[in-house]
């Protein structure tokens, strides 16, 4: 035991002299089990909705996000019949169609002339960024291969593009690429791959929340922001919830690089034909760079 004269303190801390606590903040009881690939479509497509029950609901559980394994490698026979899948080339026009009802913009081209050839790399490589980093670092990784993938075409299993991606976040990619590709890399995916069998996740995505009684609700493919609300209510057992306040737009482009249009208007309950004039109150024109993309827009921060 050390006591410290100067600060009054017997025991190792760095505790501030004088801080602020909130006793209000709820306890995070929830564990929230995100089953997912880089290369689901319908993740993708859910994302503006994803994000808001985040944002503000997010106090209330521990956020996991297990990779699934949608695409070992592809082979002749079939892989996805339901949604006529048996080569790569069939998956275009699945995910234009994906990209045209959610909004979120999706080319697919590249699945014709340079495909993806498996989605375990880019799983790997999330393993791997979460396991010497953080869930937060992971996270990011993951939502710029999908930009890569969906919006901007590129090949999220091609090593240079995964290099290139992680580099991006400020890490070592080409250390993080090495090692994801080495035993670890598979043995830390195969693990993610026994937790969703373990949840019962079939497809993707798929969102369960577990409450301290080991008791829970399991919602499979994309639903609207209300359903993970009721799904949050059910495993909490209450019938009101209160939200968190969202972020400013300032912020959250801050945090997150890149906004389209959908995401925007998810946030902050904003109809499309109003989103122009909400990007203008909200924002200064040397915040942000308005692009636009298989007919969306999108909204880059300047810094």
């Amino acid at each position: 035991m050390i006591c410290d004269a100067e600060t009054g303190v017997c025991g190792v801390t760095e505790e501030e002299e004088m801080e602020m606590i909130d006793f209000n903040q709820p306890k995070k009881s929830i564990n929230l089990y995100y089953v997912t690939d880089p290369i689901c479509s319908h993740c993708w497509a859910i994302e503006p909705v994803l994000r808001r029950f985040v944002e503000q609901y997010g106090d209330h559980f521990n956020f996991h996000t297990v990779m699934g394994g949608l695409l070992e490698k592809w082979h002749d026979g079939p892989i996805d019949p339901a949604n006529g899948i048996y080569k790569p080339a069939d998956v275009a026009g699945h995910w234009r169609e994906v990209g045209e009802q959610s909004r979120m913009p999706i080319d697919g081209t590249l699945m014709i002339d340079n495909p993806v050839a498996s989605s375990f790399p880019p799983s790997r490589v999330f393993k791997v960024i979460q396991k010497n980093h953080n869930e937060r670092l992971a996270f990011e990784y993951l939502r710029r291969a999908r930009e890569a993938l969906f919006a901007f075409n590129q090949n999220i299993s091609d090593k240079f593009v995964m290099i290139e991606i992680v580099n991006k976040l400020g890490l070592d990619g080409e250390a993080i690429i090495n090692e994801a590709e080495q035993p670890i890399g598979q043995q830390l995916l195969e693990e993610d791959f026994g937790l969703a069998g373990r949840l019962g996740a079939r497809g993707f995505p798929t969102i369960i929340m577990i409450n301290e009684e080991n008791k829970g609700v399991k919602i499979v493919g994309g639903r609207p922001f209300e359903y993970y609300v009721d799904g949050l209510k059910q495993v909490l057992n209450t019938q009101r919830l209160q939200p968190k306040q969202q972020a400013s737009l300032p912020s959250l482009l801050e945090e997150e690089k890149l906004l389209f249009s959908k995401e925007i208007e998810v946030m902050y309950d904003v109809e499309q034909s109003d989103l122009d004039t909400f990007i203008e109150k909200e924002l200064s024109a040397d915040q942000y760079q308005k692009k636009e993309i298989l007919g969306e827009f999108y909204f880059a921060t300047t810094k």
